[in-house]
């Protein structure tokens, strides 16, 4: 007798194996699309990394800013040549799109002066700010006083004829001490206060070359954007001090000898920088100079006895308050004129003049005319340098006027050099975020983005 055998535990385990033979295929080939994918990725960041290694090198050792040349020193500039990079690199057959781009020049300098913060931080720390903090706080004191006392010579100078109007009287402008005042202010200021050794620079530029003068290459998209902390504009102020020469310490491969005259007054010339610059510092010194006079009594007895003097020539004693507030002003303008001049040949000048510190007499000061300013014998050991007077000036500027006309200077500095006439500021990438779009096997099609940006 034969035995009958039901087959439904077979056909049941056999689907079963179906079933999980499918699910096992489908992961294998979900893992083997999501490697293919993770593999796609590893090669587009390892391209962008490998792109922005391609970094120009005159911009990082001369200014510790890194950038990427889009022309690749062809002078051809185009987004294309880098998607160009990237395949080059291991993106190949992908579809590359820019979706987001930042040059150093956008925003008025903004990535330019990001770096440059950076660069100053890691190199000085976070101490020096307080103690930058603490000058500028008394210097902002000083160029309050030099405010108050702008235009006090006019003022007195117009009292003075008054006066002398009322006494049916003339000065002599010989013995106008106001007068001799407007002659130095509105002469050839830099004869005056110039050291004997001091050879000026004849340096000039053309400012529609100027990349702040142009339509410049302007970024777009985002990215990551750092927000400015409290101490940058210190940091940045540092930057600029390092990397830029001045007329007392010039970089003889600049284009101009005097760039951080130029970052504070952005004149064609050498000379007018430098020219407006002393003015400035003249201007202040000349308020911290006569608010001393008016402590120190010897010193306006002398300014008194000589007003008096000029009284007796004139018969007119009214006079007298007058002209010794006009000689004070003269005097105390011929000091500050000595103080730039002591500046110019790298001494120092106390920020706050005593009477050791004081250098001009009276009696040289009516000399000055024919002999010019006396030579000084004794230096100071203590006070500020012309570049600790610059970095004061520095810290009253706008931020974004100092970036651009910064980047004027590293635009003609590297451009100038041999071969490197392609460099534009406008064409230096500091960042980029790019879409990339892989075919994949079985009609997938994987889309994601890489970004790469200097930190």
């Amino acid at each position: 007798m034969k035995k009958t055998v039901r087959g439904e535990l077979t056909v049941f385990f056999s689907l079963v194996f179906l079933l999980l033979l499918a699910l096992v295929g489908a992961v294998v080939e979900s893992v083997s699309i999501q490697v293919g994918k993770n593999e796609k990725r590893a090669d587009a960041g390892r391209a962008a990394e490998s792109v922005f290694a391609e970094y120009q090198r005159d911009l990082l050792e001369k200014y510790g800013v890194f950038a990427l040349e889009e022309s690749y020193e062809s002078g051809q500039i185009s987004e294309e040549n880098v998607l160009n990079r990237l395949s080059f690199y291991g993106a190949e057959n992908m579809d590359i799109a820019i979706v987001a781009i930042r040059y150093m020049t956008d925003n008025s300098g903004r990535e330019f002066f990001r770096q440059a913060v950076e660069y100053q931080k890691m190199k000085t720390g976070m101490s020096v700010v307080e103690a930058v903090l603490d000058h500028q706080s008394a210097w902002e004191e000083k160029e309050y006083l030099a405010e108050e006392y702008e235009g006090e010579d006019d003022k007195t100078d117009a009292d003075l004829q008054q006066i002398l109007q009322t006494e049916e009287q003339e000065l002599p402008d010989e013995d106008n001490p106001l007068e001799l005042l407007r002659t130095w202010k509105s002469g050839a200021f830099l004869n005056l206060i110039r050291p004997n050794e001091f050879t000026l620079s004849e340096k000039t530029l053309d400012s529609c070359e100027l990349l702040s003068e142009r339509n410049l290459r302007k970024g777009y998209g985002t990215l990551y954007e750092k927000e400015s902390g409290s101490g940058d504009a210190v940091f940045f102020n540092l930057y600029l001090l390092e990397k830029f020469g001045n007329a007392t310490s010039r970089k003889e491969d600049a284009y101009l000898q005097y760039e951080l005259e130029y970052l504070l007054e952005g004149k064609e010339s050498d000379a007018k920088n430098l020219e407006a610059v002393t003015k400035k510092l003249c201007n202040i010194r000349f308020g911290i100079n006569y608010a001393y006079l008016l402590t120190n009594q010897t010193m306006q007895a002398e300014a008194e006895a000589l007003a008096g003097t000029i009284s007796i020539l004139l018969a007119a004693p009214a006079i007298i308050p007058v002209m010794k507030q006009g000689i004070l002003l003269t005097w105390a303008y011929g000091e500050a004129m000595m103080d730039v001049r002591t500046l110019l040949e790298g001494e120092k000048v106390p920020l706050i003049k005593t009477q050791e510190t004081w250098k001009l007499s009276l009696e040289s000061l009516l000399d000055i005319e024919e002999r010019g300013l006396p030579i000084e014998k004794k230096k100071e050991e203590t006070g500020m340098t012309y570049k600790e007077y610059l970095q004061m000036l520095l810290l009253t500027k706008n931020i974004e006027v100092l970036a651009m006309r910064a980047l004027n200077l590293v635009e003609l500095n590297i451009s100038s050099m041999d071969g490197k006439s392609f460099f534009k500021a406008d064409a230096c990438i500091t960042g980029a975020k790019f879409q990339m779009d892989c075919p994949m096997r079985r009609n997938v099609n994987y889309q994601f983005q890489v970004s790469y940006q200097y930190h």
